[in-house]
């Protein structure tokens, strides 16, 4: 079986005043579909790493890539070590 990749959960959860709504958190922040954190993480490394032009990959190295930094990103979140 393959592992659960941890994706960190909604990198921008919204608030809701409405009680009955469902809760990430149990109080005020709904949990609504949409980017994960870790894809958010993972933009913002592959943003970093297109940003130097001399590096040349195919674009399927830099996704890849960029997944692997997301995930160092949400382990060291956590407090982990790779």
């Amino acid at each position: 079986m393959a592992e659960q990749i941890n994706n960190g959960g909604p990198a921008f959860p919204v608030s809701t005043g409405n009680p009955d709504a469902p809760h990430q958190d149990g109080h005020t922040t709904a949990q609504f579909p949409g980017m994960t954190l870790r894809d958010y993480f993972a933009a913002k490394a592959l943003q970093g790493l297109l940003s130097d032009s001399k590096v040349q990959a195919p674009r399927s190295e830099f996704a890849a890539e960029a997944y692997a930094m997301a995930d160092e990103m949400l382990r060291a979140r956590e407090g982990g070590a790779a």
